[in-house]
């Protein structure tokens, strides 16, 4: 078990298995113009004998992009925002508080990641991103970058969160409508508030629903497209990392 990580070495673990990510699909996908009206995707193959994931200490030898925080931006300067997305529903509210999303402790064994890239030759923009993020249920708060909390249950910490691939890593809403970005990284530590399990159970519809949102490819951790072998596979490995705690009886939670 890896412990005494701060918040910053946790983002910048995060970002940089989805920065690596991000660069390759930008690389595959502008070496092929799609067809016009049709959406681009990104091929893979399943090998089927094994998936290796990135050891922590190859993650932490990655180049990172990650950085301080700054302080939290109040409710009333994100209902200034202009943007093109439908009007956020009134139950997905920005947290105006920076400590909403801080993890109790930094000990954790594994980290499962999903990027959302931008399509070939576009940006996801700032004030989108806001409001898909509040669609999707998320709330900002602590190191400024999105969180999904465990219902009525904050202090437990976050399920996972959502950074921005762009160095320092963070949202800075004061500049909101100037952000541009080619990606963000969802990002999961074990253990946490919930069991594997239902911890990904959680994330997966998130960046699915702010993939369709923003008009972007969701991505695995080895740059492909996420399909329903891999989903089938992760949801697998989350099965077994909850069975190895519960043969150690080990209850979900921090």
């Amino acid at each position: 078990m890896i412990e005494g990580l701060s918040d910053t070495a946790l983002l910048r673990i995060g970002l940089a298995v989805a920065a690596v990510v991000l660069f390759a699909v930008i690389a595959f996908t502008s070496r092929k113009k799609p067809e016009q009206g049709k959406r681009t995707v990104v091929s893979r193959t399943d090998a089927g004998n094994g998936r290796l994931e990135p050891t922590l200490k190859q993650i932490l030898e990655a180049e990172a992009f990650a950085g301080d925080a700054g302080a939290g931006v109040p409710q009333a300067e994100l209902d200034q925002l202009g943007h093109p997305l439908d009007k956020p529903t009134p139950a997905a509210q920005v947290a105006p508080s920076a400590q909403v999303g801080a993890r109790p402790n930094a000990d954790f064994d594994k980290i499962v990641t999903l990027t959302i890239a931008a399509r070939a030759g576009h940006a996801l923009s700032g004030p989108d991103l806001v409001v898909a993020a509040e669609k999707a249920g998320l709330v900002y708060g602590h190191m400024n970058i999105f969180h999904r909390m465990v219902e009525k249950h904050p202090e437990q910490g976050p399920i996972f969160s959502v950074a921005n691939l762009v160095k320092p890593g963070n949202f800075d809403l004061r500049a909101i409508k100037e952000l541009s970005t080619p990606g963000i990284s969802f990002f999961m530590t074990l253990p946490g508030p919930l069991s594997a399990l239902d911890a990904w159970d959680t994330m997966l519809p998130t960046a699915q629903r702010m993939a369709e949102l923003l008009d972007a490819i969701l991505l695995d951790e080895e740059r492909n497209a996420l399909g329903r072998q891999r989903i089938a596979n992760i949801r697998d490995e989350m099965r077994a990392y909850d069975r190895q705690r519960e043969k150690l009886n080990i209850k979900p939670g921090r």
